[in-house]
C-alpha cells in the first residue's frame, strides 16, 4: 500500500508561483512513477508532469513546459511540483499519483492517488 498526501495549493495571482508537495509512504513507492495531474470543473483529469523514481527521468505536458518543474527529495520521500508564471487556465485541483503506468500520461494507469489540493489563479 502506498499513501500520498499533497499540500501547497492556494490562491495566487496570474504570473505568480506555488510549490506543491506530495509526501509518499509505503513499502515500494520508490520503484514507482510519480505523476501530477489536474482536473478543472467540468473537464477530464489531465496529465501535468511525471517523475520516474528509479531513473530520475521527467516529462511534462506541453501546456506547462518551461513553467513547471517536478523534482524529489529522497530524504523526505517527497515529490514537488514547482509552478511558475501561473495562468488562469492552470486553475484546477491538482492530484499526485503513483504506480507503474503503461502510459505515464494516462491517469487510468495509476494505482494510488492523493486527496488533491486546490490551485486557483486569479487574473
Amino acid at each position: 500500500q502506498v499513501t500520498l498526501v499533497e499540500s501547497g495549493g492556494g490562491l495566487v495571482q496570474a504570473g505568480g508561483s506555488l510549490r506543491l508537495s506530495c509526501a509518499a509512504s509505503g513499502r515500494t513507492f520508490s520503484t514507482f512513477v510519480m505523476g501530477w495531474f489536474r482536473q478543472a470543473p467540468g473537464k477530464e483529469r489531465e496529465f501535468v508532469a511525471v517523475f520516474n523514481w528509479l531513473s530520475g527521468n521527467t516529462n511534462y505536458a506541453d501546456s506547462v513546459k518551461g513553467r513547471f518543474t517536478i523534482s524529489r527529495d529522497n530524504a523526505k520521500n517527497t515529490v514537488y511540483l514547482q509552478m511558475n508564471s501561473l495562468k488562469s487556465e492552470d486553475t484546477a485541483v491538482y492530484y499526485c499519483a503513483a504506480g507503474r503506468p503503461i502510459r505515464y500520461s494516462d491517469y487510468r494507469s495509476y494505482d494510488y492517488w492523493g486527496q488533491g489540493t486546490q490551485v486557483t489563479v486569479s487574473s
